[in-house]
């Protein structure tokens, strides 16, 4: 934080600082901002960072207020779209000093559901990046037990370890087109950008700005044909493996046994239901970006 306080401050004239003393606080400080009428909040940190005060600039109904990002967390997905590299402090500052600003999409889990960090919070959520079932919580769970690795790295040695531990999902999926498809899953993803995990391009095709969620199901597997699919989805070839589907569509019914934990931008929940009710919200937020 230092560091970008030492850039912010040689590159624009005005800058209010506010600083988390507890997970979750940045959407208390979002808020602050919105109602006391900034038009550019930035967050440094990861995915969830950013996602919790996406959600509060979304829920504010302002129009005229923008997210700046400044990578620093452990998964940085969302930045990639913009092609944002956590090592180069320098480049997202002056992206941010430059101020152009592009509508992008966020999704909304309708259904209520609370964080771990908060449980007592039961809410609809509106997530910048991806939610995740299945395998995908089972890394994070392994990830925060981990001491000595970080950032990528991380994430890559914790999901070995689960291709070998994690049980696999049931779970229904229909999409607002009307495809249907019930399975016993390794993984199910619904992305509104490309990459999760510390990136790996697990929905290639998808864009900020197209308007639409891409569901990633990959089938549940012997754990040897799990790694392999794990080292082609690190490159993104995991689409034409036969246990692989990518669904896209502008909103999903996601349903489970239970009432199921998910990832939403790397932040665990839980579910009050066991159906999960997403959908696209095209050009929903502002966000600093990079010039075309």
């Amino acid at each position: 934080m230092e560091r970008y306080r030492h850039l912010l401050d040689e590159a624009l004239d005005d800058v209010t600082y506010g600083e988390t003393t507890r997970p979750g606080e940045e959407r208390d400080l979002a808020e602050k901002a919105c109602a006391e009428g900034y038009d550019v909040v930035v967050a440094v940190g990861g995915d969830g960072t950013w996602s919790n005060v996406a959600d509060r600039l979304v829920a504010s109904g302002r129009d005229d207020v923008a997210l700046g990002i400044l990578p620093s967390g452990t998964g940085n997905d969302f930045g990639r779209n913009f092609g944002y590299d956590p090592g180069n402090p320098q480049v997202a500052v002056r992206v941010l000093a430059e101020g152009n600003t592009r509508p992008v999409d966020m999704g909304r889990v309708d259904t209520l559901s609370a964080s771990e960090h908060d449980p007592g919070r039961r809410e609809a959520r509106h997530f910048l990046n991806l939610i995740g079932f299945g395998f995908d919580v089972a890394v994070i769970d392994a990830a925060e037990g981990a001491r000595f690795l970080r950032g990528e790295l991380l994430y890559k040695v914790t999901a070995l370890q689960q291709l070998f531990r994690f049980p696999g999902i049931e779970a229904r999926v229909d999409s607002a087109a009307g495809t249907v498809r019930e399975h016993r899953l390794l993984m199910l993803t619904v992305s509104n950008g490309a990459y999760f995990g510390g990136g790996f391009p697990i929905a290639p095709d998808a864009t900020v700005d197209d308007g639409r969620l891409h569901a990633c199901l990959i089938g549940d597997a012997a754990p040897f044909k799990r790694l392999k699919l794990f080292n082609l989805a690190e490159r993104g070839r995991h689409v034409g493996a036969a246990e692989v589907e990518i669904i896209d569509d502008r909103a999903f019914r996601l349903t489970f046994p239970v009432p199921p934990r998910f990832e939403m931008d790397g932040d665990v929940r839980q579910s009050t239901e066991p159906v999960i009710e997403v959908h696209s919200m095209p050009g929903a937020l502002r966000v600093v970006a990079p010039r075309d």
